[in-house]
Order: structure tokens, then C-alpha cells, then sequence
């Protein structure tokens, strides 16, 4: 059974950062396509980054490009999610997922297994 859990987050103020960590069990994740999602009150669940299973290429959506950085430690079999110069807008319950396949989609639907999130708050 794949389980992923979501830890690291908190409350910080705008331009504070925060580091992310998804650690898997039941499934090897440098072997899987891996994305962080995120979903703030009264809104659908956002694509934030993804990152392919074969060469590591990158997906960020633009919103978060340049602050944003998703990394992986096969060793411990966790992802993580350094997140800098955070904003009022951030705020939001981050999860991770994981998926078969090559591809990097930005539909949540297209992912197999979430965590169950952590909560990200970024006061002004």
C-alpha cells in the first residue's frame, strides 16, 4: 500500500520560506512522476510543480517560478518543496501525489496516490 506523507508546513510571513517534505512508503519515488499540488478555501486543487521519473526535468507553474524549488532525496524516499520569498497568495493546503508514466500533467485526476496535505499560511 502507497502511503505519502506531507510535512513542514506552518505559518510564516511574507518573504519567510519554508521547506516541504513528502516521504513515501509502499512505492520507490525516483521511479515515479511526482507533483505538488496545492488547494486554498473555495478553490480548486492547483498544479505548483512536477518533475519527471526518467532525466528529473522540472514543470513549475508560472506563479511560483524562481522562488519555488521541488528536489529529491532517493535515498530517504521523500520529495521536497523548498518554497522562498513566500506570499499572502501561497496560502493554501499542499499535498503531494504520485503517478505512473512519463508525462508531468497538470490535472490532479491523472495522479494515483496524495498524502493528505500540510497547511501552508503566509501572513502580510
Amino acid at each position: 500500500q502507497v502511503q505519502l506523507v506531507e510535512s513542514g508546513g506552518g505559518l510564516v510571513q511574507a518573504g519567510g520560506s519554508l521547506r516541504l517534505a513528502c516521504a513515501a512508503s509502499g512505492r520507490t519515488l525516483s521511479s515515479y512522476t511526482l507533483g505538488w499540488f496545492r488547494q486554498a478555501p473555495g478553490k480548486e486543487r492547483e498544479f505548483v510543480v512536477g518533475i519527471n521519473r526518467i532525466d528529473d526535468i522540472t514543470y513549475y507553474t508560472d506563479s511560483v517560478k524562481g522562488r519555488f524549488t521541488i528536489s529529491r532525496d532517493n535515498a530517504n524516499n521523500t520529495i521536497y518543496l523548498q518554497m522562498n520569498s513566500l506570499k499572502p497568495e501561497d496560502t493554501a493546503v499542499y499535498y503531494c501525489a504520485t503517478k505512473s508514466g512519463l508525462r508531468v500533467p497538470k490535472g490532479p485526476n491523472e495522479y494515483e496516490y496524495w498524502g493528505r496535505g500540510t497547511q501552508v499560511t503566509v501572513s502580510s
